[in-house]
């Protein structure tokens, strides 16, 4: 594990490679898994003062769903409250496009510019994961392996993109500029003592 600014890094962020690919995995990542994806306090009040705003890019069975159990949920087994599942399976937030691929109803709405709410931390941030060690007053970050992204790893090792600058947006988005930069120092060194350099992308 390496440490900036009190957030515990898992090695795999740096030695890992990852690239969203959509055309193979179809999103499955928002249909797939045992519960729904985990919100923050802030996420939750945003959801409800949103929640119109965001009808119309949902499904029907989304919106039933929503408008009958609320935007968020409890899970007991993770103990952590969640977006809301359909039958146990799809996000209720969770859309197709004509090709069957989902998409974020929440992330539409967004690039539509009806709301400037552009997704679940957790969501931006996959597939790193953000935990808050409460005992230690540490924060944490560590890499999610999972079958249904093979075609994601194959991706991202082909264009050489661990998988810390693939999620570099969501890392700035919750930890700030600052911290970004110091984890890219830290990586190139990281990386070099590794013998595995990846240079960054051109600005």
């Amino acid at each position: 594990m390496l440490l900036i600014e009190e957030v515990l890094l898992s090695e795999d962020l740096f030695l890992q490679q990852f690239t969203c690919n959509l055309n193979a995995c179809k999103g499955a990542c928002c249909w797939e898994g045992d519960w729904g994806a985990p919100l923050e306090d802030d996420e939750i009040e945003t959801l409800k003062e949103i929640r119109e705003q965001l009808r119309p890019f949902l499904t029907a069975a989304g919106n039933e769903l929503i408008d009958k159990v609320g935007s968020h949920v409890f899970y007991d087994e993770n103990q952590t409250n969640g977006t809301p599942l359909i039958q146990g399976a799809a996000c209720a937030y969770l859309t197709y496009d004509e090709n069957g691929t989902g998409r974020c109803g929440i992330e539409k709405a967004y690039q539509a510019g009806v709301s400037d709410f552009i997704k679940p931390i957790s969501c931006h941030l996959y597939p790193v994961r953000y935990t808050k060690i409460e005992h230690v007053d540490f924060e944490a970050l560590n890499y999610e392996r999972w079958e249904i992204c093979q075609a994601a790893c194959a991706l991202g090792e082909s264009l050489k993109m661990p998988v810390f600058r693939f999620v570099k947006d969501a890392l700035i988005r919750k930890f700030g500029n600052s911290f970004y930069e110091e984890l890219e120092k830290v990586a190139n060194d990281y990386l070099l003592d590794k013998r595995t350099i990846v240079d960054p992308p051109n600005p």
